[in-house]
């Protein structure tokens, strides 16, 4: 009789396992509040208007069309109870053999409510879009503002200088040269300061220091005004207020600094540990349970090479979920499970236009190659033909003229 492993989450970890598990053993049902994929590299072209939301974002039952034994449910799951064995959703209970939490991050605002409530997070498609549309609609109102109205419009402040907030800063620097001038030219844009504020002591500290240099010097010529070793204390939806007891004006603050799990209750408080990660074993098995697994961000593993827990990066979230299917199929076997250790293939992060860098085990570059190699890459790892196709057209488009056309304000009116 084959097993019921229920999988709650739909992102890279999700969507690996319940595509490799053998459906021979397994029965597998998906559970996940949003009914689409997400491809997360791309938020911040989407939030600054460079492509589609529907470019990046998958509808899962898309994804499994051509798979029966791999059912979907819309629904957001309030608590587990291991005991039993089920799960507690919105859409009512489910009985699992096997339980996977697949759930990731979001964005960890260091317990600051107020900050949390005016700043912009960048972790969903919602979030890409709700960006997108308050950018444009600052630059609406910084039309027709006053001097003085216009300090707040036309400064932009991005928080955390990691990948994100390193490719939107080079972003939004890129549409303030090429893009604004031509749609505002009621608009003197030297006033725009685009503002990156990093807690450590360079931009990209998690790659090397040739990247973080590299990628610091195209910002500081591209503009964009770094702030390093300066923490924020607080946003009040007007001021920001950093460490060193200074102030901005901004209407525009998107939050990109930290992560924090996903919680689901039900799970003994001591198998969590710092920023909401669970504690596993080397088959990504919770400690202290016999049938339930955490894989990707959620997942704390300590291994001899990673004594600290593994990166939150998709390709450690996809090598373990292939890995557990493989194990999960040894284990309904009777073979012997096999440890799962992470192999980094490296790390690369894109500052606009020809300008990337790229961190590989064996060598490290910068500049027009590194962007294409970041470019293809990122295209390889979309999920459909068409979309690739989509994506490759806008790039080509968007790196021809300059421009794009995709700045529209995609939300309802208030009823």
């Amino acid at each position: 009789m084959k097993k019921k492993v229920v999988i709650i989450g739909g992102g890279f970890a999700g969507i690996q396992l319940a595509r490799n598990l053998d459906k021979s053993l397994f029965d597998v049902l998906l559970l996940d509040r949003l009914n689409h994929h997400q491809f997360q590299p791309l938020f911040y072209q989407v939030a600054t208007s460079q492509i589609e939301p529907s470019s990046i974002s998958f509808p899962l039952r898309y994804i499994f069309g051509k798979s029966s034994d791999v059912k979907i449910r819309l629904t957001e799951v309030k608590e587990i109870i291991p005991a039993e064995n089920l799960i507690n959703t919105d859409t009512g209970t489910y009985s699992y053999d096997i339980l996977v939490l697949a759930t990731g991050c979001k964005t960890n605002f260091f317990n600051n409510p107020v900050t949390e409530k005016f700043a912009f997070p960048l972790k969903t498609t919602y979030d890409a879009i709700s960006i997108r549309n308050h950018i444009i609609h600052v630059f609406e109102k910084a039309i027709g503002a006053n001097s003085e109205q216009r300090k707040g419009l036309l400064n932009l402040v991005i928080v955390g200088a990691g990948p994100t907030g390193v490719e939107l800063a080079g972003a939004f620097a890129e549409i303030k040269k090429y893009v604004l001038p031509k749609d505002y030219p009621g608009i003197d844009f030297s006033e725009l300061s685009i503002y990156l504020i990093e807690g450590s002591k360079r931009v990209l500290i998690n790659m090397s220091e040739e990247a973080g240099l590299a990628s610091g010097k195209y910002l500081d010529k591209m503009g964009v005004r770094l702030l390093t070793d300066t923490f924020v204390k607080n946003y009040d939806g007007t001021t920001v207020t950093l460490s060193d007891g200074s102030e901005i004006l901004s209407q525009t603050v998107i939050w990109a600094a930290g992560v924090t799990g996903n919680k689901i209750d039900g799970l003994p408080e001591q198998n969590w540990i710092a920023n909401n990660r669970i504690k596993v074993d080397r088959m990504n098995k919770v400690l202290g349970s016999e049938n339930i697994y955490a894989l990707g961000d959620l997942a704390f593993m300590e291994t001899p090479l990673y004594p600290k827990g593994h990166p939150q990066v998709a390709n450690v979230a996809i090598n373990q979920a292939k890995l557990l299917a493989r194990n999960l199929k040894r284990k309904a076997l009777n073979k012997n499970i096999l440890d799962y250790e992470y192999n980094d293939l490296g790390s690369m992060a894109t500052i606009g236009r020809n300008k990337a860098v790229v961190d590989l085990p064996f060598i490290k570059f910068q500049g027009y190659f590194a962007w294409l190699i970041w470019m293809f890459l990122h295209l390889m790892l979309i999920l459909s033909v068409k979309n690739k196709l989509i994506i490759f057209i806008n790039w080509a488009w968007n790196y021809i003229t300059k421009n794009s056309s995709l700045r529209l304000i995609l939300k309802g009116e208030d009823r």
